[in-house]
This record gives structure tokens, C-alpha cells and sequence, in this order.
């Protein structure tokens, strides 16, 4: 499969296309454009590639253009505004990138003349074939580590140090060493797993970031629901905490002047369900 995700993209020829005016949805063909082997993106202009003379804010488009698609995308592409026949337009010229970009953590590539989604397997071998790594390796070039809360820092050094992963002192490190240490930052770029584990909002950069917990009456009606956000690690928590004062019910018993909750499952089993669930 990964073989055939290269071959696919080395066939491409037609890495043109025509828009008659901007809209944020066109930053996807630049994203399919940049995880080919580059292309042109004409606003302005018709099917069939003739000028239309009725683009919208040409000015202004190129002044909002460039940094639209570096703060979304993560890549520079050249933006020139043209003329023909009296009647503006603009081309977007972008070059292929080494690395896998992605649109709202959604990733997107340029087969024949038209735009295709990865997702699933296809995804990971694409990934994979262009950096010759691991999805959850993957630099994630627009996100710095002045970009985090501390508060998954926090909860990571408290586990790390309560479960001997590690010692006290390799705990007392900044952020940004502990990161290295954990071979999630390289080059001062992130890893796509760093921002999951560590970043209050991963959904930004990987979309379904979030653990959804459901309670159903039978095997096709739910009856209450629940979605967590926040940083991987804090997410674990968090559910675990919901699971237990919202989802199980505990039969209340008494050793002596002790109260003790009988829960249905250990917390330890339904920890580990939790976290394969996540790995999946």
C-alpha cells in the first residue's frame, strides 16, 4: 500500500487548479498540492482558465493570503498577483513539501484532478512513505512549546515520579529539556505526540482528539453522553473521574464506621480498557 501511495503521487500530471474566488475550503487543494508534487492555485479564474474580471478584494486577499495559509497549513507558498487582458487574478504557486502538512488535522492529496482525503491505513503510509517514521513522529511545525499550559507538565512529572519511571532528578528539568528527554522534540520542532499528550487543545492540529463517553439503554440507544477535551493525559483523568461519579453505580456497604463503595469493576481494569480504547 505504501508503495502504491508513492506511485500514485509521482503519476500526478494536472497540478493546476481554477477557482473563481477565494474561500477558506480552497487551503485543502494547497494542502493536496503540497503533499504532491506542488501546483499552481488560480483565484479569478474560470474552468477554463480564462480570467474572470470578477475577483473580490484582490488587495486585500493578498495582504490576508500568505499568512492564512502559513498559520493553517504551516507552509510559505508564493502569492503573485497577475493581470490579463485587463482583468486581475491571482495564482498561488506551491511547492511540494518534505514533510506531511495537513488542514485542521485533516490530510489531503492531489490525485489526477482531484482532491483526495487520507484516512485510516492509506494515512499512515502516506505518512510513513514521506518521512520514514511513525505518525505520532511527526513534526508538527506550527505549535512552539510557549504554546503549552503547564498543567499536563504537572500531571506527567507527579505519574513519572509516583510510578519510578523516573527519578526526581531527571524530573527537575524545563519543559522544553523534559520534551527532549523524551525524544518528542527535535530541532526545537515538536512531534505530532507531544502535542496529543501535552497541548490543552490537540484538536487543532489532529482532529478527534477527545475520548466521547456514552451511556446506552441497549445496544442502540444512548441515554447520556459526555465528550472530555484537553491535553491526553489530563483527558485520562478526567474520564476516569466521570466514569466513576456519573457511569457506575456502587453498592454502599460498611466495615465498621467505614463506609466502602463496591464499584462493579476494579479502577485498575477499567483504566487499562480506557487507556487500549485511546491506543486504538
Amino acid at each position: 500500500m505504501g508503495t502504491w501511495i508513492g506511485e500514485m503521487i509521482m503519476s500526478e500530471k494536472q497540478n493546476i487548479e481554477y477557482k473563481q474566488n477565494w474561500k477558506d475550503d480552497w487551503l485543502k487543494w494547497i494542502c493536496g498540492f503540497a503533499n504532491a508534487q506542488g501546483g499552481k492555485l488560480y483565484i479569478g479564474k474560470n474552468d477554463e482558465g480564462n480570467p474572470t474580471g470578477e475577483l473580490r478584494n484582490p488587495k486585500k486577499l493578498m495582504e490576508d493570503l500568505p499568512n492564512k495559509i502559513k498559520d493553517t497549513i504551516g507552509i510559505l507558498v508564493n502569492v503573485n498577483q497577475l493581470e490579463e487582458d485587463g482583468k486581475q487574478y491571482i495564482e498561488i504557486d506551491v511547492k511540494p513539501s518534505p514533510f506531511p502538512v495537513n488542514y485542521g488535522g485533516e490530510y489531503f492529496v492531489r490525485v489526477g484532478s482531484t482532491n483526495q482525503q487520507l484516512t485510516g491505513q492509506t494515512l499512515n503510509y502516506f505518512i510513513s512513505d514521506k518521512l520514514g517514521i511513525k505518525w505520532d513522529r511527526a513534526p508538527v511545525q506550527t505549535v512552539s512549546i510557549k504554546d503549552f499550559n503547564s498543567d499536563a507538565f504537572l500531571i506527567f512529572r507527579e505519574k513519572a515520579l509516583s510510578s519510578k519511571r523516573m527519578s526526581k532528578e531527571d524530573l527537575e528539568v524545563s519543559n522544553e529539556e523534559l520534551l527532549e528527554k523524551l525524544e518528542l522534540l527535535e530541532n526545537g520542532v515538536l512531534k505530532r505526540a507531544a502535542v496529543l499528550l501535552f497541548h490543552q487543545t490537540p484538536e487543532k492540529w489532529v482532529s478527534g482528539a477527545y475520548i466521547k463517553v456514552g451511556f446506552f439503554a441497549n445496544d442502540a440507544d444512548i441515554l447520556y453522553q459526555d465528550e472530555i477535551h484537553g491535553s491526553l493525559l489530563s483527558q485520562v483523568d478526567k474520564t476516569m473521574d466521570l466514569i466513576y461519579t456519573k457511569y457506575l453505580t456502587a453498592p454502599i456497604t460498611y466495615e465498621g464506621i467505614t463506609r466502602v463503595d463496591n464499584y462493579p469493576f476494579p479502577r485498575e481494569g477499567i483504566k487499562e480498557a480506557l487507556l487500549n480504547a485511546i491506543r486504538t
